[in-house]
C-alpha cells in the first residue's frame, strides 16, 4: 500500500484523533476511512450537479459517481432529483441500461 503525507493544521488533527478514539480504531485507519467517504461524497456531489443542470445522462451520472445505474436512480429519487434531459436523452439511457 503506497504512502502518502499530508500536513493539516493542528485543530484538524485534534478532530482526527477524537473521531478515531470515538470509533475505537487508530488514526490511519480512521484517515483512511475518511478519504474514502470523501471520495464518495465529492463524486457523488459532482455527478448529481452534472445531472441536476443537464449536463450528463443517466448512465454518465452513475459512471461520475462510481455506483450503477440502479443505485444512481435510488440516489437521484433519494434527493428528489430533476432534469433538463430531453425525451432522446432518456431513451437512449433506458436502452443502455437495458444492456446491462
Amino acid at each position: 500500500m503506497p504512502t502518502v503525507s499530508v500536513r493539516i493544521p493542528e485543530e484538524e488533527k485534534e478532530e482526527l484523533d477524537e473521531v478515531a478514539e470515538l470509533l475505537e480504531q487508530d488514526r490511519s485507519t480512521t484517515m483512511r476511512q475518511a478519504i474514502r467517504e470523501g471520495v464518495e461524497t465529492l463524486r457523488t456531489r459532482h455527478a448529481v450537479e452534472r445531472y441536476q443542470s443537464g449536463e450528463v445522462s443517466i448512465n454518465e451520472a452513475a459512471r461520475l459517481a462510481g455506483v450503477s445505474i440502479a443505485e444512481w436512480l435510488e440516489l437521484a429519487q433519494d434527493r428528489g432529483l430533476t432534469t433538463q434531459l430531453d425525451e432522446t436523452d432518456l431513451t437512449f439511457d433506458a436502452e443502455r441500461a437495458g444492456e446491462l
